[in-house]
């Protein structure tokens, strides 16, 4: 399932996480560390894959059009995860 996300928005997710959540992420999902780097704005590719995310310009940093959602539906879930204890 796609979604658009803008480029600012999937930054701020990415800011919000505690630390050792990439690990977390990276470990939950079988991928590498920079994969999940690489999702949220990074792009250092020759240590990661690239995920599939697409930018078109637009405000905020531009649009990103993500075709997998894990890597941020298990971000959202660690992020609520610290409010629900």
């Amino acid at each position: 399932m796609s979604m658009n996300i803008t480029f600012q928005n999937l930054r701020r997710i990415k800011h919000a996480l505690p630390t050792g959540s990439v690990s977390r992420i990276a470990t939950d999902l079988n991928v590498d560390e920079q994969t999940v780097r690489n999702y949220f704005g990074a792009r250092k590719f020759q240590d990661g894959q690239i995920v599939d995310a697409h930018v078109q310009p637009g405000p905020d940093g531009g649009f990103v059009v993500l075709q997998d959602t894990r890597i941020l539906e298990a971000a959202k879930q660690i992020i609520n995860s610290q409010f629900d204890s």
